[in-house]
């Protein structure tokens, strides 16, 4: 029986050790984890959870291996938390699900992966990347405008507050926002249309994108922004409504575009929000999507458009074998080791 480690960070963990829940908002609840190792063993895998990336070194040093590894490690520290987990696996050659190394460090900052997006001409707002507070008087786009930290997810430092209408406001919502995440801003126009997040799964030519999700905020949310508090109650905050309109649809045509662009794999989400003429534009994109059955989005979007939470964890995996079976390891010329061994059978 072929095993599959999972790698993740559990939130209580982090809670128990002094942690804040705006800090511990990425990472997963142990039902997730549940959820995930429940799926993998109707589908005939043996599983073994490993933990955190420091976690995952110790094992190794152990002589622990797995034929691969489901990784939803988020990291703690630096452009590269996210893609800690995935680098050190690499350095052992043992396949994993979603993006490698350089594409995760890249998405991570909102900044650089803009510059890459628009490099390949698809529209995002303008922006610029604030180091210090005192950057704000130079700025010359045109307000309002929208600041966020350029690091980080689930909408951590994003608030009402983050739609500044004057360079006054700007210094003052920098300043708080750099000195609490200890990390520059990404600052860029305030788009006024329809925000959309569009589910993606596969890899590269086998990329599709699943469907369009759009995001409505009910009366009692914070408006204007899918904030950090819309998105921790979005059960009570937020609607989301599958959208098939032409709109949408050139949301999801965009969405793909940045997908394979990038090179992310396996499954995840690209975020856009339209202009006032109804013109989608990139936000951002997440290749290490969350994946509560219940609370997360890329898993909402699936169950609305018929993919159970079982067949999009399948998804994911198929995604993740074919691609170890089928290409060379980066940095050597052996083949991946999952190729020389029995594939096993993934239910279709």
């Amino acid at each position: 029986m072929r095993v599959i480690g999972l790698t993740y960070d559990l939130r209580r963990d982090y809670l128990a050790m002094g942690y804040g829940e705006e800090e511990t908002a990425e990472f997963d609840h142990p039902d997730t984890i549940d959820a995930i190792e429940r799926v993998l063993r109707d589908l005939g895998f043996g599983t073994d959870r490993i933990g955190h990336g420091k976690d995952l070194t110790a094992r190794l040093a152990r002589g622990d291996r797995w034929d691969l590894v489901f990784n939803l490690a988020e990291g703690l520290h630096g452009y590269g938390r996210e893609a800690l987990v995935p680098a050190i696996l690499d350095a052992y050659e043992i396949p994993y699900t979603f993006s490698d190394p350089l594409v995760l460090s890249l998405t991570l900052h909102k900044g650089l992966a803009k510059h890459v997006v628009r490099d390949m001409g698809i529209p995002t707002p303008d922006f610029a990347v604030l180091e210090s507070h005192e950057e704000a008087r130079s700025i010359a786009l045109p307000y309002p405008l929208f600041v966020k930290p350029v690091a980080e997810g689930t909408g951590k430092g994003v608030t009402p507050a983050s739609r500044v209408r004057s360079p006054e406001e700007l210094g003052v919502v920098s300043r708080r926002l750099i000195e609490t995440y200890r990390q520059p801003v990404l600052v860029e126009t305030f788009l006024p249309g329809r925000e959309f997040t569009v589910g993606i799964l596969g890899t590269g030519k086998a990329a599709e994108a699943v469907g369009v999700l759009e995001v409505h905020l009910n009366d009692r949310a914070e408006q204007e922004v899918y904030s950090y508090v819309n998105k921790e109650r979005c059960e009570e905050l937020v609607e989301y409504r599958v959208a098939t309109d032409p709109e949408a649809l050139r949301a999801l045509a965009l969405a793909l575009e940045v997908w394979r662009g990038l090179g992310c794999r396996d499954g995840g989400r690209v975020d856009l929000r339209s202009d006032s003429r109804g013109k989608p534009h990139f936000l951002e994109v997440n290749p290490l999507a969350g994946l509560h059955p219940e609370h997360s989005d890329l898993p909402i979007l699936c169950s609305r458009v018929g993919i159970s939470y079982p067949g999009l964890i399948e998804k994911i995996v198929r995604s993740a074998l074919d691609r170890a079976s089928n290409s060379p390891c980066p940095g050597t010329r052996k083949e991946c080791r999952l190729e020389s061994r029995d594939p096993g059978r993934i239910p279709a």
